[in-house]
């Protein structure tokens, strides 16, 4: 896309995760999940759901009840990282996960950010997760941000809860992490065709990207060997990539059509299949 002599493009940094779709087999299995394990505030109508965290949706469910299970083959989710504003918010979801059925199944210190590990009932992976403060983050003498996976301390996080209801305004979604078939094929069209900054890799295993100056906005990785695009069954539908306005939307657009890819006109930007058929919605901050 670009030649020796161009500035790499990049998109702006006020780029970011919005709202990230599932679909699942059965609403009534997995609501309860959201609600009373993470404090999402839930939006029903019919086979659909909205997940919300003020009057803002981040997750949307569609049932179809017979949907398929994802291969082990097959790319797709690792998880939807859902970032919550502060400590004590993050701490108020640890308390409902030991009032609930929930499982935790980890719990990372990132150096960056401090995180819970869960999964649906359906197996979807999700992250819960806050943001240390900016100024704290490390560089390493490569430019890459300084990022660990290192015990958290529970016992801290626990003492210092808000006792919120639910999740509060302010939530969002910071960032998606993909399962892909191959790594450098992925990371040229995030990179080089979507414009995203590499904040950092693992070797020839994984690469985190980003808009501006953040520590990922979308992972990738092949940890689990997956050797074919994702399949019309459960799990991942779309993830939603906003912009900061509808001229950015155009100048991707132009882009990913100079690049090959076939784009589709949604209400308010545009839908793209990635290299393994994820479907990432490109659209304009409202």
């Amino acid at each position: 896309m670009t030649t020796e002599s161009e500035e790499p493009f990049e998109l702006p940094s006020e780029s970011h995760v919005g709202s990230v779709a599932l679909r699942v087999s059965s609403l009534d299995s997995v609501l309860p999940f959201y609600r009373d394990g993470i404090g999402f505030d839930v939006e029903r109508d019919g086979d659909d759901a909205g997940l919300m965290a003020g009057d803002q949706p981040l997750l949307m469910l569609h049932e179809e009840s017979d949907a398929l299970e994802r291969p082990p083959e097959a790319a797709g989710l690792f998880h939807v990282a859902v970032r919550v504003p502060d400590r004590g918010t993050l701490a108020d979801v640890l308390d409902r996960i030991r009032k609930s059925d929930v499982t935790l199944m980890g719990a990372s210190d990132h150096l960056v950010s401090e995180a819970l590990y869960l999964r649906d009932p359906e197996g979807n992976g999700i992250e819960v997760y806050c943001d240390r403060p900016r100024e704290e983050w490390q560089w390493t003498a490569a430019g890459d941000i300084e990022m660990d996976t290192l015990p958290l301390d529970l016992d801290d996080l626990r003492e210092i809860g808000l006792e919120t209801p639910s999740l509060p305004a302010g939530t969002d979604v910071g960032h998606i992490h993909l399962e892909v078939t191959d790594l450098t094929r992925s990371e040229t069209f995030y990179r080089d065709t979507l414009g995203l900054r590499v904040q950092t890799r693992y070797g020839d295993e994984a690469t985190f990207l980003a808009a501006g100056d953040y520590h990922h906005h979308v992972g990738l990785n092949t940890w689990n060997h997956r050797q074919s695009t994702t399949a019309d069954t459960r799990g991942l539908d779309w993830f939603q990539l906003v912009v900061p306005d509808t001229e950015m939307v155009e100048v991707l657009r132009r882009r990913l059509h100079s690049d090959t890819y076939q784009t589709t006109t949604i209400d308010g930007g545009v839908s793209v299949s990635d290299p393994d058929g994820v479907q990432v919605r490109l659209t304009a901050e409202e």
